[in-house]
C-alpha cells in the first residue's frame, strides 16, 4: 500500500477541440468548456484534506503555433477566466499562482494575472498553479541560468529545485486526459518520480468523480522512490 500522501497533483488538460469537433462546435466553445472543468476540479481539490497543490498546463510555449485567432480567444478566455474566478477563489480558500514567462503576453493581461495572485496570497486551503507560456526545459534552464548569475559555480541538485517557479520541488500524481501519453514539456524536472494516470476521458468531460476514482488508485501503488519498500 502506498502511505506516502497526496500534496501535489499536476494535470495536463487535453482533449477541449476534439471535444468541440465531436459536437459540431467550434474550437473556443471545446476551450470555454474546459474552463468549467478548471473550475470544478480546482474546487474539488480545495475540499481534499492532502492536496496543497494543483497545477494545471494551462499554455504551452509550443501553443503560440496555434492559429491567431484560437490563441487571442484564449488570451481572452484566460482574462475573463480569472475575474470571474476570484470569488471562487476567496470562498473556498483558494491561493492563484501562475508559472511560465508572462512577459509574452498583454501589459492588461500581466496585470490581471498579477492582481489574482496579489488578490489571493493569504488563502491556504489550496495553491492553484497555471502554467502559462511554460516549458519544462525553458524553467530549468532559467533556473540554471539565475543560479550562474549569482555567482554559483557549482550547482546542486537542491540548488535547482530551489530556483524554479514551482513552490514545491516533486509532483506526487500527473494525469493527462483525452488518450494520448506523453507529458509534452511539462514539469520536467518536478515529475521525476511522480506516478502517471492516463484518462481517455476529454478534459470538458473530467469530473470530480473520475478525480476522486484516480485518487484512490494512487492509493494502491507501491512508490518506491527508488528503493526496494
Amino acid at each position: 500500500m502506498n502511505s506516502a500522501p497526496l500534496k501535489n497533483l499536476a494535470i495536463i488538460m487535453d482533449g477541449n477541440g476534439r471535444w468541440a469537433k465531436e459536437r459540431g462546435l467550434s474550437r473556443t466553445k471545446g476551450h470555454e468548456a474546459g474552463a468549467e472543468t478548471i473550475r470544478d476540479i480546482t474546487t474539488y481539490c480545495a475540499k481534499h484534506p492532502e492536496i496543497e497543490t494543483a497545477t494545471f498546463y494551462a499554455f504551452s510555449t509550443e501553443n503560440w503555433k496555434r492559429p491567431k485567432l484560437e490563441v487571442d480567444f484564449l488570451m481572452k478566455l484566460l482574462s475573463k477566466y480569472l475575474k470571474n474566478e476570484l470569488k471562487t477563489y476567496q470562498e473556498n480558500g483558494i491561493r492563484f499562482k501562475a508559472i511560465g514567462d508572462i512577459h509574452a503576453f498583454s501589459p492588461a493581461l500581466q496585470k490581471r494575472i498579477k492582481e489574482t495572485e496579489s488578490l489571493t496570497k493569504d488563502n491556504t486551503n489550496l495553491t492553484q498553479i497555471l502554467a502559462l507560456n511554460y516549458g519544462g526545459r525553458a524553467e530549468i534552464t532559467h533556473s540554471v541560468n539565475s543560479l550562474i548569475e549569482e555567482g554559483k559555480t557549482h550547482l546542486t541538485e537542491e540548488d535547482i529545485s530551489s530556483a524554479l517557479q514551482t513552490p514545491y520541488s516533486d509532483i506526487d500524481l500527473l494525469i493527462r486526459t483525452s488518450g494520448e501519453e506523453r507529458i509534452s514539456n511539462f514539469l520536467l524536472w518536478q515529475l521525476s518520480y511522480a506516478e502517471l494516470s492516463f484518462t481517455s476521458t476529454l478534459w470538458p468531460d473530467f469530473s470530480s468523480k473520475e478525480l476522486k476514482s484516480i485518487l484512490s488508485s494512487f492509493k494502491n501503488r507501491s512508490r518506491r522512490f527508488g528503493g526496494l519498500k
